[in-house]
């Protein structure tokens, strides 16, 4: 089985050597997103806005890798500072509506470029 490296302009640059995500088989697996907006790189600071930009990045590489939204089996949150729980549990549970990818969300020291949140996903296409 090969490795597929995934790309997509509808999801930001990578801010390090690493890709967007990768598919192995049935399985895609996207590295974290930040809420960087594509093209421009501009950060995005409220919270809200920054949780529904990363689930966006997110799900374009998954569909990159051709999968979709009920494709999404896992969902990995980093956060700053858990306070902020409420808004972004909030935003997630509108983005994923009925579906409910297993997940969790830790709070970590710091992420890049002071950013609320990273996100990262596993999709699985079987």
């Amino acid at each position: 089985m090969s490795l597929e490296i995934l790309s997509t302009p509808k999801a930001p640059d990578a801010i390090g050597p690493y890709s967007h995500g990768t598919r192995c088989g049935d399985f895609i697996f996207t590295s974290g997103q930040c809420p960087f907006y594509p093209g421009t790189g501009e950060v995005e600071h409220d919270v809200e806005k920054a949780t529904k930009l990363v689930l966006d990045n997110v799900l374009a590489i998954v569909e990159a890798g051709g999968g979709k939204l009920t494709d999404i089996a896992k969902v990995e949150i980093f956060v700053a500072d858990l306070a902020n729980f409420g808004l972004i549990n909030k935003v997630y549970a509108d983005f994923f509506g009925d579906h409910k990818p297993a997940r969790y969300c830790v709070q970590v020291a710091a992420l890049p470029k002071g950013v609320a949140l990273e996100i990262a996903a596993t999709a699985y296409l079987g």
